[in-house]
């Protein structure tokens, strides 16, 4: 199963993912800002009896960090961020001056994402797709039984990733999306970090960054 909240003032979609025989969860760039924000979150998890397995950061912008000390501190799940985006996990404080935003202490990392990295919620696989463009690090998250891709801030509906922050580079992101992602089934649904889902099939053909003229 998989759930979508969008929070903060990056209107920023946070995930949990689990499987529904074992409840086994991951929570998938919190960005979660204020207290009503985590309770909302916080009241779900229960009601779903969900535990908290693994904490999983696409890329480390704030906006997808916000939440992290909360779910840290309150379920303590094993919690893995992208190697090549750990200069930007360093600078979050500088981030949240350059945004103006309030942004808890981080906590420390366990684990770095890799594509040799494979993940288990029950028997429910997750896989890492290094997809850097829009960060150097930046990785999606494919579930391929379920046809389900968590994009981060790579591929939107109808648009992809801005590339004017720290470590951002549009060739590479282009390369990215259509090197990683478009060769992914078409049916695949896409849970980008804003905005609303799609589908690999419907970007190739619609998005207007890879429309081909005429």
């Amino acid at each position: 199963m998989i759930q979508k909240f969008m929070f903060g003032p990056f209107q920023e979609n946070t995930y949990l993912i689990w499987d529904e025989i074992t409840n086994e969860c991951a929570v998938i760039d919190p960005g979660c800002y204020n207290e009503t924000e985590e309770k909302k979150l916080a009241q779900f998890i229960t009601s779903k009896g969900l535990r908290i397995k693994y904490l999983l950061i696409t890329h480390c912008h704030i906006d997808h960090l916000f939440g992290s000390a909360f779910i840290k501190i309150a379920y303590n799940p094993l919690f893995y961020i992208p190697e090549l985006d750990l200069p930007l996990f360093r600078i979050a404080d500088q981030q949240a001056v350059t945004f103006k935003v309030r942004l808890k202490t981080l906590p420390v990392h366990d684990f770095f994402i890799t594509e040799d990295l494979k993940l288990f919620l029950g028997k429910k696989k997750l896989e890492f797709i290094h997809t850097p463009g829009h960060t150097p690090g930046e990785y999606c998250i494919y579930l391929k039984d379920e046809a389900v891709l968590i994009t981060g801030d790579v591929l939107f509906k109808g648009s992809i990733g801005r590339t004017d922050l720290w470590g951002g580079d549009y060739e590479t992101l282009i390369k990215s999306i259509t090197g990683k992602l478009f060769v992914l089934s078409d049916d695949v649904t896409i849970y980008p970090g804003h905005d609303e889902n799609s589908s690999i099939g419907i970007e190739k053909i619609n998005n207007p960054f890879f429309k081909l003229p005429g």
